[in-house]
């Protein structure tokens, strides 16, 4: 009896694969990391070969710690890092080239030349995003251009492109299927996220022909059958963006709900329903999911910096040994030393979106020691937080829509610390509620995937099965409160006035 779905959880570092039952818990996982490659100065790649042979690996080694076998999983779900790119040879199935990852920068020149001349308005305007390396559609260009004969080969339909979650079903269904979901798509600079189509204009502008390009379905849906690589088929039913992932395992299927995911950088996420408000405030407008054809929304922002910071102060400071010192130390830190860090090391995210920016240490004194900084490194991650929140609520009144709730939703690997999280609810001014699931990214695709096989009920069900570990409430004085953030704002003014510079913009060419 099919009684189990089984989740594919792909990252930038490793990949895991989780066996989940009826009741949504987490039964056997296995995880299994694999090496990233900087060949050059700005850039990150992966062998797409070993995204496929670790989640195949960890499915296989999951599936069999679960003591269970392939009849007993209903359906698969693939959860993914986004934006990460690669092309193969639809013939062989061979990549011709290493994929290039979403931290990569090399096409930064292009995407400012394309900013100077204009092009950010209707890149806004019909994909949700900001021009930025970040995105799909300039890696795609740069395969094109500089792997030899890879153009001609993609205008003449021998090549494919996707994004992981992509690649993956294209090897799950041996080659059978390839497609994408709604919210990889609006991931990559080329998709229309009102009308749900790939856009003629953006492949234009972007040089990117439609032959290489998969086809868009549904988040939760039918995706194909994967062979028999368990034992027997078995039919993928979700496939989802890691952060869209996590707002569906977080339930935040109402407009205004909203989840922060806190890894090696940080992510939060607004539902806005299907208003799709358009940022002026410099965050994104992406699909939050799609099913039955219906697209939701939601604001994104982007932190570049969140647990890198703490590995920062072990690696490299040397002023920790584990990540769990750092909030000892900030516990321990004198609070009449106001000590900032504006953690720029790869420039600022969201509401910034500054890649020139670089990082910055203020208000040291001969009384400042390793206490200090460590709070100040937690503390970036709060304030961070709360210029998102800004300038959600700012976009949405903008919008003349209904602000985010009252209450911000927590996971991923810094969400363990009370003490930042307490820290995140007092310059908030708002509860942070941390679940008692925390592997929210594989429990929203397992959701999706079991929704679709009839193994749960709807996204009703699963809310009312999200339960609560701890919620931390906002205790600082407000006076206090308002200083700390005060200098918080001067400290990111000074990093970011230390890089500007002339203006390089050109005459426009594109029209918004």
């Amino acid at each position: 009896m099919e009684t189990h779905i089984l989740v594919i959880d792909q990252g930038t570092t490793s990949t895991r694969s989780i066996v989940f039952d009826r009741n949504f818990t987490p039964v056997a996982s296995a995880q299994r990391e694999f090496p990233q490659s900087f060949p050059h100065p700005g850039w990150v790649e992966h062998d797409p070969r070993d995204l496929w042979e670790t989640s195949l690996a960890t499915m296989c080694d999951a599936l069999a710690r679960s003591g269970l076998t392939a009849a007993d999983i209903a359906a698969i779900g693939i959860a993914n890092q986004r934006e990460t790119t690669v092309l193969w040879d639809r013939e062989t199935g061979e990549p011709i080239a290493p994929a290039i990852v979403w931290q990569d920068r090399r096409t930064a020149d292009l995407c400012n030349r394309l900013t100077a001349e204009g092009c950010e308005g209707l890149v806004a305007e019909r994909s949700g995003l900001l021009i930025d390396p970040y995105f799909s559609a300039t890696k795609i260009g740069w395969l094109l251009d500089n792997v030899p004969g890879a153009r001609s080969r993609a205008e003449r339909g021998a090549l494919a492109f996707g994004t992981v979650d992509t690649l993956l079903l294209w090897r799950l269904t041996g080659g059978a299927v390839h497609a994408t979901d709604a919210t990889n798509a609006a991931r990559t600079m080329l998709f229309d996220i009102h009308s749900g189509v790939w856009d003629e204009d953006l492949l234009r502008l972007f040089q990117i022909p439609s032959a290489i390009l998969p086809e868009v379905r549904d988040t939760a849906g039918a995706f194909g059958t994967a062979a028999a690589w368990l034992g027997r088929e078995v039919p993928v039913l979700a496939m989802v963006g890691d952060q869209q992932a996590s707002l569906v395992g977080q339930a935040c299927f109402s407009p205004g709900l909203a989840k922060a995911t806190y890894g090696t950088g940080a992510f939060m996420l607004l539902n806005t329903g299907d208003a799709r408000p358009r940022s002026r405030h410099r965050l994104l407008t992406t699909i939050a999911y799609q099913w039955d054809g219906k697209r939701t929304y939601a604001l994104e922002g982007s932190i570049f910096s969140a647990g890198s910071t703490v590995q920062w102060l072990r690696d490299s400071l040397g002023i920790i040994t584990t990540a769990a010192e750092s909030t000892r130390l900030a516990a321990e830190a004198d609070d009449d030393q106001p000590v900032y860090l504006v953690p720029a090391f790869t420039g600022l995210g969201a509401p910034h979106w500054r890649s020139d920016a670089r990082a910055m240490l203020s208000g040291l004194t001969r009384g400042t020691t390793r206490r200090e900084i460590a709070r100040a490194a937690l503390e970036s991650v709060g304030y961070q937080t709360l210029d998102l929140l800004e300038a959600m609520r700012a976009d949405m009144l903008d919008a003349g829509l209904e602000g985010a709730e009252a209450v911000i939703r927590v996971d991923g690997g810094m969400s363990d610390s009370d003490w930042t999280m307490q820290f995140i609810a007092d310059v908030l001014g708002n509860p942070v509620d941390r679940p008692v699931v925390r592997e929210t990214t594989a429990l929203g695709a397992a959701f999706l995937a079991g929704w679709r096989a009839g193994l749960y009920g709807g996204p009703e069900e699963f809310a009312r099965n999200w339960h609560l570990d701890r919620r931390f409430s906002p205790e600082m004085a407000d006076d206090r409160r308002s200083s700390k953030i005060k200098g918080w704002r001067h400290a990111v003014a000074q990093a970011l006035h230390a890089q500007d510079g002339p203006s390089t913009r050109t005459e426009d060419r594109c029209v918004g």
